[in-house]
Formats: C-alpha cells, sequence, structure tokens
C-alpha cells in the first residue's frame, strides 16, 4: 500500500473510531457512575445535584427539556434511570447495552389504545413510560442490579 491508500484509509475510518469512542463513555445502565458526566453533554444538559440516599446515590441531569436522575449502587455501577419532562428522552444512551433488548421487547409489547402507561418489560431489563403531554415521566431499571433493601419504588 503505498501512502495516499493509508491515508484514505484512515480518513475513511475515523469517523467511526471517534463515534465507538464517544458511545462507549456514555454513563448507561451497568455502567460505571465515573460515566455520568457524559451524559450532561449527549443531552445537552447540566449536571445538578449529587444526594446521598440509603442504599444508593442519585445524579440529577437537567436540561431545558428534562430531568434526568441516574441512581448509583454503593459499588458504583449505575442501576436505574428515571426522568420527567416535557417529552421522553432518547433511552439508546441511557440504557446502553440493554437498548438492543428494549427496543425488542418493545416490538413484541401489544399497544392498549388510550393507555398513557407503557411497561416493557426484556430480558434483563424493565422500561416504564407514563404522563401526558408537558408532564412526562418514565424509569428504566435492571432488576438484577438493584442492591439489596432498595425498593424499585424508590426509582422515581
Amino acid at each position: 500500500m503505498n501512502r495516499r491508500h493509508i491515508a484514505l484509509l484512515f480518513a475513511l475510518s475515523l469517523p467511526t473510531i471517534i463515534v465507538a469512542a464517544t458511545h462507549d463513555a456514555q454513563a448507561a445502565l451497568g455502567k460505571s457512575a465515573a460515566s455520568v458526566a457524559s451524559d450532561s453533554k449527549a443531552l445537552s444538559a447540566v449536571r445538578r445535584t449529587t444526594t446521598a440516599r440509603n442504599g444508593f446515590t442519585v445524579h440529577v441531569i437537567v436540561s431545558d427539556a428534562n430531568t434526568v436522575r441516574e441512581y448509583v449502587s454503593p459499588d458504583g455501577t449505575i442501576f436505574a434511570v428515571a426522568w420527567n419532562g416535557l417529552s421522553h428522552p432518547d433511552l439508546t444512551p441511557l440504557l446502553g447495552s440493554y437498548a438492543d433488548e428494549y427496543r425488542q421487547a418493545l416490538k413484541q409489547t401489544p399497544r392498549k389504545p388510550g393507555r398513557r402507561y407503557l411497561q416493557v418489560k426484556a430480558n434483563r431489563v424493565v422500561v416504564e413510560k407514563w404522563g401526558h403531554m408537558r408532564n412526562l415521566q418514565g424509569r428504566a431499571y435492571v432488576p438484577a442490579l438493584i442492591p439489596t433493601g432498595v425498593s424499585v419504588d424508590e426509582i422515581k
């Protein structure tokens, strides 16, 4: 290969490398709490507060449209996210490696006309959405990662 071919190959592969690197940096279910700051950028939001609770910590990220709360276990793993606001956020960066499993389960979840509550249970992740215009809410969690002594009802 000559220099032109190598330069062309590098130039064509660079965007893929950059996208892959930034995707892995997202805070998501099952990832480390150290990556929560990257969600601020992904959601065009500002990290507001961190609150210690009995058995977990909550990191709050606020944007113009939404407030997202990321729940972190004592071992530093994100076990749940919850949100409320004008719209539902893009769940792909928040669900991370669970996003494809969620999308597949969503396709198989029957729609109920007139219902404003949706629960999607996949093998490893649960996603719930509810609310009405200008007050949409939801949560996603991995039951296997919820710390002992923490109730699902505390994820709100």
